[in-house]
């Protein structure tokens, strides 16, 4: 059986170490340990460059270690150019033009849910309707984006 599909935004592994937010950090962890392992993960080369903006170098190690065995997807023009639509209908400020590049790598990868701590950008009912009505006028699947609680 072909397991469904989930790309992580950088909220989920950042949320594993963030101590500032206990009950955030341990749902995280359990996310992590319990229904990680039941879909094929993905992340991509923007929740890498987040990461790597950490300063932390401690830290920083730990978030390579912890998502070194997840897939990370590539960037091209069709997922700039989807993020770019997104922006311009309004959907995401442009300022967070890395949320949507992450909506628009998963959706062009056919990615099944998007996965967030990301309540004021991306989980959210509106978000979703704007995302996939967009994606579908472009040629792409309809997507979830949720919190791991949702999973």
């Amino acid at each position: 059986m072909v397991k469904e599909t989930l790309y992580l935004d950088t909220s989920i592994p950042s949320a594993y170490y963030d101590e500032r937010t206990k009950e955030r950090m341990e749902n995280t962890r359990k996310f992590w340990e319990d229904v990680l392992p039941t879909y094929a993960v993905y992340i991509s080369e923007i929740t890498v460059k987040e990461l790597e903006n950490t300063k932390n170098e401690r830290l920083k190690n730990k978030f390579r270690t912890l998502v070194a065995n997840i897939k990370v997807l590539r960037t091209n023009k069709t997922i700039e150019d989807l993020a770019t639509a997104y922006i311009e209908q309004n959907i995401f400020p442009e300022k967070y033009i890395d949320d949507a590049r992450h909506v628009a790598t998963a959706s062009y990868y056919g990615i099944t849910f998007v996965v967030s701590w990301n309540f004021v950008h991306l989980v959210k009912v509106k978000t979703r309707k704007l995302v996939n009505s967009v994606n579908i006028l472009n040629g792409f699947k309809e997507i979830q984006i949720v919190s791991p609680l949702e999973l």
